[in-house]
């Protein structure tokens, strides 16, 4: 996408991929998130604040979100989208583009369970036909093919009930409650002309049913004391309809889940083991993602404190573990967008993004994918709480800031506070977190915890060794070392123990610093060279030469 400019915004094109609003003064956040979630869905594109509509267009102004890196971070915790913003000015008035890219491949965007359209000049929900459009974009669902042998008696009344009362809840729209089951499941497709679809039996299929048409869809739990072979302490099979028994895992799961208690002066943090939101979506996507026409279950073993889910059916395609944040592809679309309709995922796609927000929320290891393979995905979500101080952290951030944090935020801070390199995907979120004084530089390409969280955890030594207090500072560092070491001498290996933060060229500079003002000496050449006190001794030359 192209920088906008004010001659090129004043002569383009209103319509699906740009909209332009005078919004002189106020524009609600609601409304931009649809129009965003809208030219999303059409390929991306620009919203313009403070320019008129109609030809030919004037720069007006607009005052509207004073704080736009504030309103960027809200729509793209709103719709997942990486959402930038432009800035521009023509005589003293602002004008507000915010850049919108296109939505996923075979993923529509969704705000509020809702993937706006543009038809003309309205916003309209997504018409069936071109979310189908879209869903084909990433191959074959199986999940939306008809079960030929599958007739009414096969689904499970309770089941559809249950699915009915969550989708009721989460559009609010009463009318639901009067559609009779046919109707219901024709009107989310989980019921087409040609029959009973897989997503209707996995979803509400009975007992009887997926035994006799589909008896690989089955999710057998099992709890286990330790990790040694040998028979559970506890097992159960859920051959049913999945609307039937979901609640049911959740409770086996809770049934042993102890809080870790963590005390902060007169505070008392207490972490579950295992957070439900995160073993939520984990059961989620292993339902709507595994394959289907392979055979095998899902497993889930839980232990006292670690939860592994084991799915038949590698990633989808394009899917790899060290894309997943960012890619997502669900394998069967039918069902996944049942899940949304009813509000068990709140954006489809985005259960994994969760589960390693919430995993350094809570200062636990990321979620392992360790033994994944083409056939079968592996996920285990380590309960344990490994890091009490970075739990302190997450707290002293506050939840008010954590909330408008991306799951790129989250990653780039577990990067800093285990001091490890950032990727390249990380750094464009470098600087909003240096600005809200989260982290902070130390040398280049070197970042550490703001000053106020070291304090928090009553590191403030840290803090200061850290960072260093400046250039003369870690100079004297270095001297003291030389000092101390004077008889045997320093070497360079040694000063990267004194300025961990600082790699070995920038220790050189230093050392050549000191070394130009008469400061110390080397003696012998290369890394194995020893530095001393003092200006380089001056060779004598005996008399008569």
């Amino acid at each position: 996408m192209r920088v906008p400019e004010i001659a090129w915004l004043l002569e383009a094109k209103e319509g699906e991929n740009i909209e332009f609003k005078e919004a002189k003064y106020y524009f609600k956040f609601d409304d931009l998130a649809k129009y965003a979630c809208a030219i999303a869905n059409h390929g991306g594109g620009y919203i313009v604040l403070g320019i008129t509509d109609k030809r030919p267009r004037q720069v007006v102004g607009s005052k509207a979100f004073e704080q736009p890196e504030q309103t960027r971070s809200g729509l793209m915790e709103r719709l997942r989208l990486g959402i930038n913003f432009h800035l521009l000015e023509k005589d003293a008035k602002r004008v507000l583009v915010f850049e919108i890219p296109s939505r996923p491949v075979g993923i529509p965007i969704q705000d509020k369970g809702t993937a706006w359209w543009r038809e003309g000049d309205s916003l309209i929900a997504m018409p069936m036909s071109e979310m189908r459009t879209i869903f084909a974009e990433s191959g074959h669902d199986f999940s939306a093919d008809v079960c030929g042998k599958a007739d009414w008696s096969d689904l499970d009344g309770a089941a559809i009930e249950d699915f009915r009362s969550r989708w009721i809840a989460k559009s609010r729209n009463s009318a639901l409650a009067n559609l009779t089951h046919e109707q219901l499941l024709r009107d989310c497709e989980a019921v087409v002309r040609d029959g009973i679809t897989y997503a209707a039996l996995i979803s509400f299929g009975t007992r009887e049913a997926l035994g006799r048409l589909l008896g690989q869809s089955e999710v057998i739990f099992e709890y286990r004391a330790t990790e040694a072979s040998g028979p559970a302490q506890q097992r159960e099979e859920f051959r049913q309809g999945f609307f039937a028994f979901y609640d049911r895992i959740w409770e086996l799961i809770n049934r042993r889940n102890d809080n870790q208690h963590f005390q902060y002066g007169l505070f008392v943090l207490d972490i579950p083991t295992f957070e439900e939101r995160s073993i939520r979506e984990a059961i989620l996507n292993a339902v709507s993602h595994r394959d289907y026409q392979l055979g095998g279950s899902i497993f889930l073993r839980q232990y006292p404190r670690k939860l592994v889910i084991e799915s038949p059916g590698g990633l989808p395609p394009e899917v790899t573990i060290e894309n997943i944040l960012d890619r997502q592809s669900p394998r069967n679309r039918r069902i996944a967008d049942l899940f949304a309709r009813c509000g068990l995922v709140e954006r489809s796609g985005q259960g994994m993004n969760l589960m390693f927000e919430m995993s350094i929320q809570s200062a636990k290891a990321l979620p392992d994918f360790n033994g994944t393979d083409r056939f079968n995905v592996t996920l285990a979500l380590d309960g344990q709480v490994q890091d009490p101080k970075l739990l302190q952290m997450m707290e002293k951030i506050g939840k008010e800031t954590l909330a408008r944090f991306s799951t790129q935020d989250f990653l780039l801070v577990n990067q800093v506070h285990r001091e490890k390199t950032i990727p390249e995907s990380l750094k464009d979120r470098i600087p909003r977190l240096l600005e809200l004084g989260i982290i902070e530089r130390v040398a280049r390409g070197n970042f550490i915890l703001g000053h106020r969280y070291y304090a928090s955890i009553g590191k403030k030594g840290v803090y200061t060794r850290k960072k260093g207090l400046d250039r003369e500072t870690n100079k004297e560092l270095l001297l003291k070392h030389i000092r101390e070491n004077q008889e045997a001498g320093s070497k360079l290996l040694e000063f990267h123990q004194v300025l961990p933060s600082h790699n070995r060229g920038q220790i050189q500079v230093l050392l050549r610093e000191l070394q130009k003002e008469g400061r110390i000496h080397v003696q012998g050449h290369t890394s194995a060279g020893k530095w001393f006190l003092g200006a380089k001794p001056e060779i004598l030359q005996p008399e008569g030469q």
